[in-house]
């Protein structure tokens, strides 16, 4: 184990790489991005919130935690339904971790069970960690296996999850997830673009592990997917002040999920609408969600910023203050399934 999730909490099915990588400036990553490099063979330099964006961070978990929490009870009722005590959490690192870790608590506080928890590496382009899968399938039954993450952007990842699965006979493919703008997981809290809090910070949310990582002259034919452990951001950890100001709020969960009628325009019609409307020929370029919209303020070179409105302070308030501090412009557009959407820069010579 390494990083600060408690064992108890979590199996982290990550190779420990810290020091072996070292984190590149934003805009040096995006220039080898777009040139062909992929994402995952380069860790980002962190970036350190300002007072200001960290009172939004605060300000946003205080506001969202109940709604959180709901989401939460939500999910977990539905994988209890589905899968019983026998249930195995498997978190998609590194976004999902947190919210494995919230589901493992509900699930023990309500349900009187101590489901298995682990979290793994899929990496877009690249796949799922087979040897983290053979880890796992060593240990339990494919039924067993629930796939976990925070929220759906476009549903890229969730693409990957279904192809990598065709070589898992038996394991569901579907994910469990607190937000399901794009309506494409088979478990959701809600359909609801809301600010899960924890998409507002890197990795002092997430153990002060980096995002995962896999080149293959560090990772062997028969290692985990890799992650750095930021040892240096210990003081300013608040994973468990994030997990504990939600499940502060978990209460017994009571009715079925509300269907609500889906809108006109599908997810992704929505995304290659916005690609046409801003002459964007790569979609990757183009984030939708407040999640994906957040890390595109916090790790990419962004170019716009789209809101659903420019005075929806309780939902977007840490977009407003992030894009102000980097100089990314904000632009109304009427976003149907999303309250966010960011669009990435594209380099002229990439």
């Amino acid at each position: 184990m390494f990083g600060t999730y408690k064992p108890q909490d979590v199996e982290i099915l990550l190779k420990d790489i810290t020091g072996l990588v070292e984190p590149l400036p934003t805009a040096e990553r995006e220039k080898r991005i777009q040139s062909g490099v992929h994402y995952s063979e380069m860790l980002p330099v962190e970036y350190e919130p300002s007072p200001a964006y960290l009172a939004a961070y605060h300000d946003g978990l205080a506001r969202y935690a109940p709604m959180t929490a709901r989401a939460v009870a939500a999910v977990s009722r539905q994988i209890w339904r589905d899968k019983g005590p026998e249930a195995v959490l498997v978190s998609l690192a590194r976004a999902g971790t947190s919210i494995g870790v919230l589901l493992k608590r509900y699930i023990a506080r309500f349900y009187h069970a101590d489901v298995k928890h682990y979290t793994i590496s899929i990496i877009r382009g690249k796949g799922i960690d087979r040897n983290a899968m053979a880890y796992l399938l060593a240990r339990h039954r494919p039924e067993q296996l629930q796939f976990v993450d925070g929220w759906t952007g476009k549903g890229a990842i969730q693409r990957e999850l279904s192809r990598a699965m065709e070589d898992y006979p038996g394991v569901s493919a579907g994910l469990a997830v607190l937000s399901d703008p794009a309506r494409l997981a088979e478990k959701w809290g809600t359909h609801d673009d809301f600010l899960i809090a924890s998409s507002c910070l890197n990795s002092t949310v997430s153990g002060l592990l980096s995002r995962t990582f896999y080149r293959k002259d560090i990772i062997g034919d028969h290692d985990f997917h890799g992650a750095a452990f930021y040892k240096g951001l210990l003081d300013q950890d608040l994973t468990y002040q994030f997990i504990d100001a939600v499940a502060a709020h978990f209460q017994p969960e009571d009715g079925e999920e509300r269907e609500e009628t889906p809108p006109a325009l599908s997810a992704l019609e929505e995304v290659d609408g916005l690609c046409q409307a801003f002459s964007i020929a790569d979609r990757n370029l183009v984030k939708p969600s407040i999640g994906e919209a957040t890390r595109v303020l916090l790790r990419r070179m962004p170019w716009k910023m789209l809101v659903h409105s420019m005075e929806d302070e309780e939902h977007l308030g840490h977009i407003y203050q992030l894009a102000k501090e980097k100089g990314v412009p904000l632009v109304e557009y009427p976003l149907v399934n999303y309250r966010a959407c960011g669009l990435i820069q594209q380099l002229a010579d990439n």
